[in-house]
Protein backbone atom coordinates (compact mmCIF):
# COMPACT_ATOMS: atom_id res chain seq x y z
CA UNK A 1 0.00 0.00 0.00
CA UNK A 2 1.30 3.52 -0.71
CA UNK A 3 1.51 6.50 1.57
CA UNK A 4 2.44 6.15 5.59
CA UNK A 5 -0.49 6.83 8.31
CA UNK A 6 0.61 9.39 11.36
CA UNK A 7 0.26 8.23 15.05
CA UNK A 8 0.09 10.80 17.62
CA UNK A 9 1.56 10.29 21.18
CA UNK A 10 0.14 12.71 24.59
CA UNK A 11 2.35 12.16 27.16
CA UNK A 12 2.11 14.04 30.61
CA UNK A 13 5.04 15.83 29.53
CA UNK A 14 5.49 16.28 25.95
CA UNK A 15 3.57 15.02 22.23
CA UNK A 16 5.30 12.52 19.41
CA UNK A 17 4.46 12.25 15.71
CA UNK A 18 5.80 9.47 14.03
CA UNK A 19 5.23 8.49 10.07
CA UNK A 20 5.00 4.96 9.38
CA UNK A 21 4.30 2.98 5.88
CA UNK A 22 2.67 0.20 5.62
CA UNK A 23 5.67 -2.26 5.82
CA UNK A 24 6.23 -0.63 9.41
CA UNK A 25 9.36 1.21 8.68
CA UNK A 26 9.42 4.63 10.88
CA UNK A 27 10.14 7.14 8.33
CA UNK A 28 10.23 10.47 10.59
CA UNK A 29 9.79 11.76 14.27
CA UNK A 30 8.92 14.77 15.63
CA UNK A 31 7.84 15.78 19.34
CA UNK A 32 7.10 18.49 21.24
CA UNK A 33 6.95 19.29 25.51
CA UNK A 34 4.41 20.72 27.31
CA UNK A 35 3.90 22.76 30.07
CA UNK A 36 4.25 21.38 33.41
CA UNK A 37 1.07 20.12 34.52
CA UNK A 38 -0.36 21.94 37.41
CA UNK A 39 -0.26 20.82 40.36
CA UNK A 40 -2.01 20.80 44.47
CA UNK A 41 -1.78 18.39 47.28
CA UNK A 42 -4.49 15.90 45.13
CA UNK A 43 -5.37 17.94 41.85
CA UNK A 44 -3.46 17.67 38.73
CA UNK A 45 -4.45 20.02 36.14
CA UNK A 46 -3.79 20.48 32.35
CA UNK A 47 -4.94 23.20 29.58
CA UNK A 48 -6.07 20.82 26.48
CA UNK A 49 -4.99 24.03 24.49
CA UNK A 50 -1.65 23.16 25.39
CA UNK A 51 -1.77 19.42 24.34
CA UNK A 52 -3.30 21.12 20.80
CA UNK A 53 -0.35 23.20 20.50
CA UNK A 54 1.89 20.46 21.26
CA UNK A 55 0.30 18.37 18.22
CA UNK A 56 1.07 21.19 15.98
CA UNK A 57 4.58 21.68 17.06
CA UNK A 58 5.23 18.30 16.94
CA UNK A 59 3.77 18.16 13.79
CA UNK A 60 5.55 20.68 12.27
CA UNK A 61 8.46 19.13 13.42
CA UNK A 62 7.92 16.30 11.31
CA UNK A 63 7.30 18.05 8.44
CA UNK A 64 10.30 18.78 8.14
CA UNK A 65 11.48 15.01 7.37
CA UNK A 66 9.02 14.56 5.21
CA UNK A 67 6.28 15.65 3.11
CA UNK A 68 3.04 14.86 5.31
CA UNK A 69 0.76 15.33 2.08
CA UNK A 70 1.12 11.64 1.64
CA UNK A 71 -0.25 10.61 4.77
CA UNK A 72 -3.62 8.32 4.83
CA UNK A 73 -4.86 8.08 8.03
CA UNK A 74 -4.04 9.40 11.72
CA UNK A 75 -4.29 7.99 15.58
CA UNK A 76 -4.45 9.29 18.86
CA UNK A 77 -3.06 7.40 21.85
CA UNK A 78 -2.48 9.35 25.51
CA UNK A 79 -2.45 9.20 28.89
CA UNK A 80 -5.01 6.74 30.53
CA UNK A 81 -7.99 8.41 32.78
CA UNK A 82 -7.00 11.95 31.75
CA UNK A 83 -9.98 13.45 31.19
CA UNK A 84 -12.49 16.81 30.57
CA UNK A 85 -15.71 18.18 30.25
CA UNK A 86 -16.52 19.65 26.82
CA UNK A 87 -19.74 21.89 25.42
CA UNK A 88 -21.37 20.37 21.86
CA UNK A 89 -18.80 22.32 20.09
CA UNK A 90 -15.80 20.30 21.54
CA UNK A 91 -14.80 23.70 23.44
CA UNK A 92 -13.43 23.04 27.04
CA UNK A 93 -15.60 24.17 30.23
CA UNK A 94 -13.17 23.17 32.70
CA UNK A 95 -9.13 22.22 32.87
CA UNK A 96 -8.20 18.22 32.05
CA UNK A 97 -7.59 16.60 35.05
CA UNK A 98 -4.80 14.37 34.83
CA UNK A 99 -5.30 10.89 35.57
CA UNK A 100 -3.23 10.88 38.57
CA UNK A 101 -5.46 13.35 39.95
CA UNK A 102 -6.94 11.80 43.25
CA UNK A 103 -8.81 15.19 44.57
CA UNK A 104 -12.54 12.80 44.66
CA UNK A 105 -13.09 12.82 48.28
CA UNK A 106 -15.03 10.08 49.46
CA UNK A 107 -16.25 8.84 45.96
CA UNK A 108 -14.18 6.11 45.57
CA UNK A 109 -15.48 4.35 48.96
CA UNK A 110 -19.33 4.78 46.80
CA UNK A 111 -17.54 3.20 43.68
CA UNK A 112 -16.45 0.82 45.42
CA UNK A 113 -20.15 -0.22 46.63
CA UNK A 114 -21.51 -0.30 43.51
CA UNK A 115 -18.79 -1.55 40.84
CA UNK A 116 -18.27 -5.13 40.63
CA UNK A 117 -14.47 -5.82 41.55
CA UNK A 118 -12.98 -6.84 38.18
CA UNK A 119 -14.06 -2.87 37.40
CA UNK A 120 -10.94 -0.85 36.24
CA UNK A 121 -13.06 2.51 37.68
CA UNK A 122 -12.07 1.85 41.45
CA UNK A 123 -9.40 3.85 43.15
CA UNK A 124 -9.19 7.73 44.20
CA UNK A 125 -7.81 8.92 40.83
CA UNK A 126 -11.19 6.85 39.06
CA UNK A 127 -12.12 8.85 36.31
CA UNK A 128 -15.47 8.23 37.31
CA UNK A 129 -15.16 10.10 40.21
CA UNK A 130 -13.76 13.05 38.31
CA UNK A 131 -16.49 13.19 35.82
CA UNK A 132 -19.53 13.01 38.60
CA UNK A 133 -18.09 16.43 40.07
CA UNK A 134 -18.62 17.79 36.84
CA UNK A 135 -21.94 16.28 36.01
CA UNK A 136 -23.62 19.34 36.81
CA UNK A 137 -21.62 22.39 34.77
CA UNK A 138 -23.61 24.17 32.67
CA UNK A 139 -23.40 23.85 28.85
CA UNK A 140 -22.28 20.32 30.06
CA UNK A 141 -22.14 18.39 26.60
CA UNK A 142 -19.95 15.48 27.24
CA UNK A 143 -17.24 14.43 29.12
CA UNK A 144 -14.13 13.01 26.81
CA UNK A 145 -10.90 11.61 27.20
CA UNK A 146 -7.68 12.91 26.26
CA UNK A 147 -7.73 11.18 23.30
CA UNK A 148 -10.97 11.77 22.47
CA UNK A 149 -10.75 15.60 22.59
CA UNK A 150 -7.42 15.74 20.29
CA UNK A 151 -10.07 13.81 17.88
CA UNK A 152 -12.25 16.03 18.37
CA UNK A 153 -9.93 19.06 17.24
CA UNK A 154 -8.94 17.03 14.15
CA UNK A 155 -12.33 16.76 12.77
CA UNK A 156 -14.06 13.55 14.68
CA UNK A 157 -17.49 14.96 15.36
CA UNK A 158 -19.59 11.72 16.65
CA UNK A 159 -18.44 11.77 20.32
CA UNK A 160 -16.48 8.66 20.52
CA UNK A 161 -13.76 6.98 22.75
CA UNK A 162 -12.08 3.72 22.41
CA UNK A 163 -12.59 0.65 24.16
CA UNK A 164 -9.10 1.10 26.31
CA UNK A 165 -9.61 4.68 27.32
CA UNK A 166 -12.98 3.95 28.50
CA UNK A 167 -11.86 1.03 30.81
CA UNK A 168 -10.47 3.44 34.10
CA UNK A 169 -13.77 5.47 33.28
CA UNK A 170 -15.73 2.09 33.96
CA UNK A 171 -16.39 0.57 30.78
CA UNK A 172 -16.91 -2.84 30.89
CA UNK A 173 -14.91 -4.52 27.95
CA UNK A 174 -16.60 -7.85 28.17
CA UNK A 175 -20.30 -6.98 27.16
CA UNK A 176 -19.01 -3.61 25.19
CA UNK A 177 -21.24 -1.52 27.31
CA UNK A 178 -20.96 1.12 29.73
CA UNK A 179 -22.73 -0.63 32.98
CA UNK A 180 -25.59 0.29 34.94
CA UNK A 181 -23.78 1.19 38.25
CA UNK A 182 -22.48 3.86 36.76
CA UNK A 183 -26.07 5.81 36.83
CA UNK A 184 -26.84 4.44 40.32
CA UNK A 185 -23.83 6.25 40.68
CA UNK A 186 -24.73 9.36 39.49
CA UNK A 187 -23.26 9.68 36.45
CA UNK A 188 -25.40 9.29 33.03
CA UNK A 189 -23.77 7.17 30.01
CA UNK A 190 -25.61 10.15 27.73
CA UNK A 191 -22.73 12.33 29.25
CA UNK A 192 -20.22 9.23 27.97
CA UNK A 193 -19.11 9.20 24.44
CA UNK A 194 -20.09 6.07 22.42
CA UNK A 195 -17.80 3.47 22.69
CA UNK A 196 -15.83 1.65 19.76
CA UNK A 197 -13.16 -0.56 19.00
CA UNK A 198 -9.37 0.46 18.24
CA UNK A 199 -8.67 0.89 15.22
CA UNK A 200 -12.08 1.93 14.11
CA UNK A 201 -12.21 4.90 11.80
CA UNK A 202 -14.30 7.46 13.55
CA UNK A 203 -14.00 10.58 10.74
CA UNK A 204 -12.13 12.74 8.40
CA UNK A 205 -9.53 15.34 9.20
CA UNK A 206 -11.60 18.55 8.83
CA UNK A 207 -10.51 21.46 6.67
CA UNK A 208 -9.59 23.44 9.90
CA UNK A 209 -7.27 21.19 11.22
CA UNK A 210 -5.59 20.64 8.25
CA UNK A 211 -4.46 24.20 7.70
CA UNK A 212 -3.37 24.02 11.07
CA UNK A 213 -1.60 21.27 11.58
CA UNK A 214 -0.18 20.56 8.02
CA UNK A 215 -1.91 17.57 7.02
CA UNK A 216 -4.29 16.37 4.38
CA UNK A 217 -7.86 17.50 4.86
CA UNK A 218 -10.19 14.11 4.82
CA UNK A 219 -7.91 11.67 6.02
CA UNK A 220 -9.57 8.85 8.34
CA UNK A 221 -9.38 9.49 11.52
CA UNK A 222 -8.94 6.05 13.66
CA UNK A 223 -9.65 5.00 17.37
CA UNK A 224 -6.81 5.20 19.15
CA UNK A 225 -5.83 3.56 22.38
CA UNK A 226 -3.89 4.54 25.68
CA UNK A 227 -0.24 5.13 26.19
CA UNK A 228 0.74 2.10 28.02
CA UNK A 229 -1.33 -0.04 25.07
CA UNK A 230 0.17 2.02 22.17
CA UNK A 231 3.69 1.00 23.68
CA UNK A 232 3.26 -2.79 24.02
CA UNK A 233 1.58 -2.57 20.44
CA UNK A 234 5.05 -0.84 19.26
CA UNK A 235 6.45 -3.68 20.72
CA UNK A 236 5.44 -5.35 17.35
CA UNK A 237 3.63 -8.11 19.39
CA UNK A 238 0.66 -10.19 17.54
CA UNK A 239 -0.37 -13.21 18.86
CA UNK A 240 -1.61 -14.22 22.15
CA UNK A 241 0.87 -15.46 23.82
CA UNK A 242 3.40 -12.75 22.75
CA UNK A 243 4.41 -10.57 25.41
CA UNK A 244 6.61 -7.46 26.12
CA UNK A 245 8.43 -6.39 29.47
CA UNK A 246 9.10 -2.63 29.33
CA UNK A 247 12.74 -2.03 31.65
CA UNK A 248 12.45 1.06 33.16
CA UNK A 249 11.95 2.33 36.50
CA UNK A 250 10.01 -0.06 37.16
CA UNK A 251 9.05 -3.84 35.36
CA UNK A 252 6.09 -3.79 33.23
CA UNK A 253 4.86 -6.76 32.21
CA UNK A 254 2.08 -7.07 29.08
CA UNK A 255 0.40 -10.16 27.18
CA UNK A 256 -1.55 -11.08 24.69
CA UNK A 257 -4.46 -13.26 25.82
CA UNK A 258 -6.88 -14.97 24.37
CA UNK A 259 -9.40 -13.90 27.22
CA UNK A 260 -10.19 -11.76 29.67
CA UNK A 261 -8.24 -12.13 32.98
CA UNK A 262 -8.72 -9.61 36.00
CA UNK A 263 -6.72 -9.82 39.45
CA UNK A 264 -7.49 -5.98 40.60
CA UNK A 265 -5.41 -6.85 43.79
CA UNK A 266 -2.54 -7.40 42.02
CA UNK A 267 -3.76 -4.55 39.57
CA UNK A 268 -4.31 -6.76 36.44
CA UNK A 269 -7.03 -5.62 33.95
CA UNK A 270 -7.42 -6.77 30.14
CA UNK A 271 -7.77 -4.07 27.84
CA UNK A 272 -9.63 -4.88 24.36
CA UNK A 273 -7.27 -5.23 21.34
CA UNK A 274 -9.95 -6.27 18.80
CA UNK A 275 -10.49 -9.80 19.23
CA UNK A 276 -7.50 -10.37 21.89
CA UNK A 277 -7.23 -9.08 25.18
CA UNK A 278 -4.13 -7.04 26.23
CA UNK A 279 -3.30 -8.17 30.32
CA UNK A 280 -0.61 -7.07 32.64
CA UNK A 281 0.63 -6.11 35.76
CA UNK A 282 3.85 -3.75 37.21
CA UNK A 283 6.42 -4.42 39.73
CA UNK A 284 7.94 -1.81 42.25
CA UNK A 285 11.35 -3.30 41.27
CA UNK A 286 13.22 -1.58 38.20
CA UNK A 287 15.14 1.20 37.41
CA UNK A 288 14.33 3.34 40.63
CA UNK A 289 16.06 0.86 43.02
CA UNK A 290 19.11 0.72 40.63
CA UNK A 291 19.74 4.43 41.14
CA UNK A 292 19.88 4.13 44.46
CA UNK A 293 22.42 2.51 44.47
CA UNK A 294 24.62 3.43 41.00
CA UNK A 295 24.88 5.93 39.40
CA UNK A 296 24.48 5.26 34.97
CA UNK A 297 28.46 5.76 34.48
CA UNK A 298 28.74 3.09 37.44
CA UNK A 299 26.67 0.72 36.29
CA UNK A 300 28.18 0.95 32.55
CA UNK A 301 31.63 0.44 34.37
CA UNK A 302 30.17 -2.53 35.73
CA UNK A 303 29.12 -4.32 33.10
CA UNK A 304 31.62 -6.06 31.59
CA UNK A 305 32.33 -7.37 34.84
CA UNK A 306 29.49 -9.25 35.33
CA UNK A 307 29.01 -13.07 34.76
CA UNK A 308 25.58 -14.36 33.96
CA UNK A 309 26.84 -17.59 33.81
CA UNK A 310 27.45 -18.02 37.93
CA UNK A 311 24.67 -17.51 40.07
CA UNK A 312 25.70 -15.12 43.03
CA UNK A 313 23.07 -17.28 45.52
CA UNK A 314 21.52 -13.94 46.87
CA UNK A 315 18.45 -13.58 47.66
CA UNK A 316 17.33 -10.07 46.66
CA UNK A 317 13.94 -8.56 46.42
CA UNK A 318 14.86 -5.31 45.48
CA UNK A 319 12.29 -2.54 45.81
CA UNK A 320 13.33 1.01 46.14
CA UNK A 321 11.15 1.13 48.94
CA UNK A 322 8.25 -0.78 51.03
CA UNK A 323 5.33 -2.17 49.03
CA UNK A 324 4.76 -4.27 45.56
CA UNK A 325 1.95 -4.89 43.75
CA UNK A 326 3.15 -7.28 41.04
CA UNK A 327 3.48 -10.54 41.09
CA UNK A 328 2.49 -10.10 44.84
CA UNK A 329 0.50 -7.43 46.48
CA UNK A 330 1.96 -6.43 49.69
CA UNK A 331 1.86 -2.52 50.75
CA UNK A 332 3.98 -3.86 53.51
CA UNK A 333 6.70 -5.69 51.98
CA UNK A 334 9.89 -4.21 52.39
CA UNK A 335 12.88 -3.90 50.28
CA UNK A 336 15.07 -7.16 51.09
CA UNK A 337 18.82 -6.31 49.84
CA UNK A 338 20.71 -7.77 52.44
CA UNK A 339 23.59 -9.09 52.95
CA UNK A 340 25.59 -6.73 50.38
CA UNK A 341 28.29 -8.36 48.82
CA UNK A 342 31.68 -6.67 49.15
CA UNK A 343 32.18 -6.64 45.61
CA UNK A 344 29.86 -3.96 43.89
CA UNK A 345 29.45 -5.97 40.73
CA UNK A 346 28.59 -9.47 42.48
CA UNK A 347 25.90 -7.27 44.15
CA UNK A 348 24.70 -5.30 40.79
CA UNK A 349 24.19 -9.03 39.25
CA UNK A 350 22.06 -10.11 42.62
CA UNK A 351 19.68 -7.09 41.88
CA UNK A 352 19.18 -8.42 38.17
CA UNK A 353 18.63 -11.70 39.00
CA UNK A 354 16.43 -10.75 41.31
CA UNK A 355 14.65 -8.59 38.34
CA UNK A 356 14.31 -11.95 36.35
CA UNK A 357 13.00 -13.78 38.89
CA UNK A 358 10.35 -10.87 39.35
CA UNK A 359 9.73 -11.25 35.56
CA UNK A 360 9.50 -14.97 35.74
CA UNK A 361 7.03 -15.43 38.59
CA UNK A 362 4.93 -12.03 36.92
CA UNK A 363 4.30 -14.11 33.68
CA UNK A 364 3.80 -17.11 35.76
CA UNK A 365 0.70 -15.53 37.89
CA UNK A 366 -0.79 -13.82 34.54
CA UNK A 367 -0.58 -18.13 33.39
CA UNK A 368 -2.34 -18.99 36.79
CA UNK A 369 -4.71 -16.06 36.15
CA UNK A 370 -5.66 -17.89 33.24
CA UNK A 371 -3.63 -16.54 30.34
CA UNK A 372 -1.88 -18.61 27.44
CA UNK A 373 1.67 -19.67 27.94
CA UNK A 374 4.59 -17.51 27.29
CA UNK A 375 5.79 -17.73 23.79
CA UNK A 376 8.15 -15.12 23.27
CA UNK A 377 8.96 -11.51 25.11
CA UNK A 378 9.61 -8.31 23.37
CA UNK A 379 11.78 -5.73 25.27
CA UNK A 380 12.25 -2.23 25.64
CA UNK A 381 13.21 0.58 27.92
CA UNK A 382 16.77 1.14 29.46
CA UNK A 383 17.13 -2.14 31.11
CA UNK A 384 17.93 -3.84 27.69
CA UNK A 385 21.08 -2.24 26.95
CA UNK A 386 22.34 -4.07 29.65
CA UNK A 387 23.53 -7.88 28.17
CA UNK A 388 23.77 -9.45 31.52
CA UNK A 389 20.41 -8.29 32.52
CA UNK A 390 18.85 -10.02 29.08
CA UNK A 391 21.10 -13.56 29.40
CA UNK A 392 19.67 -13.83 33.14
CA UNK A 393 16.14 -13.02 31.70
CA UNK A 394 16.56 -15.32 28.78
CA UNK A 395 17.51 -18.16 31.22
CA UNK A 396 14.98 -17.42 33.75
CA UNK A 397 11.98 -16.95 30.80
CA UNK A 398 12.78 -19.62 28.71
CA UNK A 399 11.66 -18.57 25.81
CA UNK A 400 12.93 -16.51 22.53
CA UNK A 401 14.14 -12.81 23.43
CA UNK A 402 13.15 -10.41 20.89
CA UNK A 403 13.97 -6.59 20.44
CA UNK A 404 10.74 -4.28 20.09
CA UNK A 405 9.78 -3.01 16.57
CA UNK A 406 9.69 0.70 17.95
CA UNK A 407 9.82 2.34 21.55
CA UNK A 408 7.79 4.78 20.41
CA UNK A 409 4.40 4.58 21.99
CA UNK A 410 3.42 6.80 18.30
CA UNK A 411 4.23 3.98 16.65
CA UNK A 412 1.59 1.72 18.39
CA UNK A 413 -1.35 4.28 17.30
CA UNK A 414 0.02 4.08 13.94
CA UNK A 415 -0.55 0.40 13.74
CA UNK A 416 -4.22 1.40 14.58
CA UNK A 417 -4.33 4.22 11.88
CA UNK A 418 -3.52 1.86 9.15
CA UNK A 419 -6.08 -1.19 10.82
CA UNK A 420 -8.97 1.68 10.44
CA UNK A 421 -7.68 1.48 6.34
CA UNK A 422 -7.94 -2.65 6.46
CA UNK A 423 -4.23 -3.21 6.19
CA UNK A 424 -2.51 -5.22 9.44
CA UNK A 425 1.52 -4.31 9.54
CA UNK A 426 3.17 -7.22 9.43
CA UNK A 427 6.16 -9.07 11.70
CA UNK A 428 9.07 -11.27 10.65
Amino acid sequence: MHGFVIGLDLGTSGVRAVAVDASGKILGLGSATLPATKATVARREQSPEDWWNGCRTALDELSRQLDLSGARAIAVDATSGTILPVDNHNRPLAPARMYDDADTGDLAVKIKSLAPRESAAHGATSPAARALQWAKLPRLHCILHQADWINGCLGATNWQTDENNALKTGYDPVSRSWPDWLSSFGLSPGLLPEVVPVGTPIGHVSAQAAIALGIPEGITIAAGTTDGCATFLASGATEPGEAATALGSTIVLKLLSDRPVFAPELGVYSHRIGDTWLAGGASNCGGKTLLQFFSAEQLAALEPLLEPSKPTGTDFYPLPSAGERFPVSDAKLAPRLTPRPASDAVFLQGIYEAFARVEQTGFAKLRELGCPSLRNVRHAGGGARSAAWMSLRAAALCVPQLPAWSEEAAAGAARLAWRSLGHEITFA
